[in-house]
């Protein structure tokens, strides 16, 4: 007769207990870092300095536990952006999600193509860092107000919560003025190229402008189609 194996005990193993009943593996700082990634769109490394260093640390145990409730993990080390997305099958079936995909209005979507150009504009001419104003973004977005449109102050006010949810999603970070924001590198990594020509084009055609003529302010583009996938 075989002896049953001893029970585990905490000079067997680290411990990593943080409260009474606690079986997690992940040190407090790990967690920390975890919590971010589930409860943000995304974490970098110029806002959560701190967790950025633990994810680059410990990236192959968050990204287990990630998985394990079908996420994935994406690294964007040019940028140092990280974020979550949905897993997707193998075969193509849709697993069990958190997250939920949110359409962005046609204002918030004219914003992130501005935002995305005015981004890569700036950044070639040797700018770190990219201020706009929201004054001149809600203008920018009534350059596109179609023909028809005649709500001019129902628009205008779609525009200024356009830019108050793209703040709130950090897409664009506070300063110190209230009405100046400072556009994050995460513009780069929700809109690629290939998707920018997309909704350049888009933006043309619902403008009902001649397809080789360009959007009247090149610097902005935009559908609804566009999504995001967030927990909140």
């Amino acid at each position: 007769m075989t002896d049953a194996p001893a029970p585990t005990t905490d000079t067997d193993s680290e411990n990593f207990s943080l409260f009474e009943g606690d079986e997690g593996g992940l040190t407090i700082e790990q967690r920390k870092t975890l919590v971010l990634l589930m409860k943000h769109r995304y974490i970098s490394s110029a806002l959560q300095p701190a967790e950025w260093r633990t994810l680059l640390r410990s990236q192959s145990l968050l990204k287990s536990r990630l998985n394990d409730v079908f996420l994935d993990l994406h690294i964007d080390l040019n940028y140092e952006i990280a974020f979550k997305r949905q897993a997707v099958a193998e075969g193509g079936d849709r697993f069990p999600t958190l997250l939920h995909d949110v359409s962005y209005s046609r204002e918030e979507t004219i914003l992130l193509v501005l935002l995305r150009q005015r981004f890569r504009s700036e950044r070639a001419n040797g700018q770190d860092i990219v201020i706009v104003d929201r004054d001149n973004l809600v203008d920018n977005v009534a350059h596109f107000r179609p023909e028809n449109a005649t709500d001019r102050s129902g628009d205008a006010r779609r525009a200024v919560a356009a830019v108050d949810s793209l703040a709130k999603a950090r897409v664009l970070l506070k300063t110190s003025d209230p009405d100046r924001f400072r556009i994050s590198a995460v513009i780069e990594v929700l809109l690629p190229v290939e998707r920018l020509a997309e909704l350049l084009e888009w933006l043309v055609a619902q403008n009902g402008e001649p397809a080789d003529s360009g959007p009247a302010e090149p610097e902005i583009a935009s559908p609804a189609e566009l999504e995001l996938e967030t927990l909140s």
